[in-house]
């Protein structure tokens, strides 16, 4: 069940050190494309989508599906880019709402020469302030293969709580098949 809201994130978020996340545009697809390419071997053991390297058209049509995923409210989509440089991509992050009522999921991935710099960290605390500030939402969740280290490194980071490890699909060549879901629920008020 894909979880819906009538509220909006903000399209623009401020993340640490001259980054922010900003609504993905199709102003971004050649960046983003660029990035992609440039970072198959990074993606492919968690990504089962960077099996192949999508042309520049392909990507132009995911950012304005992404568009309209904004526009159903079903998902929300952002590019992390430096301040002093917004044409430039380093990375993609999303809020997606296809874990059921109340949550929704962050998903992110950074470029890997901009690994380690605690980027990957800074807009996931950005994103989970966003998603607890939206009426109707409670709950924020990451989504990791339990072999991928450095993503479940975030979420530790972050105060997120191991909720469970499930059996899942591998859907690509660096996963285990047990994905470990981390919540952050709201505070209560």
């Amino acid at each position: 069940m894909v979880q819906t809201t009538t509220a909006r994130p903000p399209e623009l978020l401020t993340v640490a050190d001259g980054y922010s996340l900003h609504r993905r545009a199709a102003a971004h697809a050649p960046a983003l494309n660029a990035l992609v390419r440039a970072n198959l071997d990074h993606l492919r053991p968690w990504m089962p989508w960077a099996g192949h390297a999508p042309d520049p058209e392909a990507t132009l049509a995911m950012v304005r599906a992404g568009d309209s995923a904004w526009q159903a409210g079903t998902d929300f989509l952002y590019v992390l880019v430096p301040d002093a440089e917004p044409t430039a991509v380093v990375g993609a992050f999303g809020l997606h709402g296809r874990v059921g009522p109340g949550t929704l999921e962050i998903g992110y991935w950074t470029d890997a020469g901009h690994g380690g710099r605690g980027l990957a960290t800074a807009a996931a605390r950005a994103l989970t302030a966003a998603v607890l500030a939206l009426p109707g939402i409670t709950r924020a969740e990451i989504h990791c293969d339990e072999a991928n280290t450095r993503s479940a490194a975030v979420p530790r980071r972050l105060g997120y709580r191991l909720d469970r490890t499930d059996a899942a699909p591998v859907s690509a060549p660096g996963e285990t098949g047990r994905k470990m879901i981390w919540v952050q629920d709201r505070a209560p008020s």
